[in-house]
């Protein structure tokens, strides 16, 4: 779960899989999401049940190979396996998040409901309803929604 809050896995997953020539299996998908959370191979294979040495050797043939290839890096000595989330995030894989003072726009926190969707002036228009979870006074905000009311 914090793997898909965090980042784009579906972008990533279709990316890889075009580097592989064929679509990830759901080993490589763990293996992957276990080191965009921070693990590292061991961590991995303990949660996984599985011999270290093995996911150390699974992750070189795939995962790792891989994104070097998908990030042009083929030619470059991966020096750690923390190399791989930095280079996907620097790549713009990992999710942005907007900070706000008093407002807490985590994925897992926000929640966002379409409420309807029109074709207007061929243009697609989405009516949504959004609640985002605050942890201060947000008297600045009110008077902010009060100024522009102004502009209406």
């Amino acid at each position: 779960m914090q793997a898909a809050n965090n980042w784009d896995l579906e972008t990533l997953y279709s990316d890889l899989s075009s580097m592989k020539g064929k679509g990830l299996t759901p080993v490589e998908k763990r293996h992957l999401r276990g080191l965009l959370c921070g693990c590292s191979p061991s961590e991995i294979a303990e949660k996984l049940g599985k011999n270290g040495k093995g996911v150390e050797t699974d992750l070189c043939a795939t995962i790792y190979r891989y994104v070097k290839s998908l990030l042009d890096k083929s030619d470059e000595k991966l020096e750690n396996w923390r190399n791989i989330s930095e280079w996907l995030d620097d790549a713009g894989y990992k999710n942005q998040s907007i900070t706000v003072p008093g407002l807490n726009l985590s994925p897992d926190k926000a929640v966002v409901n379409v409420i309807n969707i029109n074709i207007e002036n061929n243009q697609i228009v989405f009516l949504i309803s959004m609640k985002i979870p605050t942890s201060q006074d947000l008297n600045f905000l009110e008077d902010e929604l009060h100024n522009l009311d102004k502009y209406k």
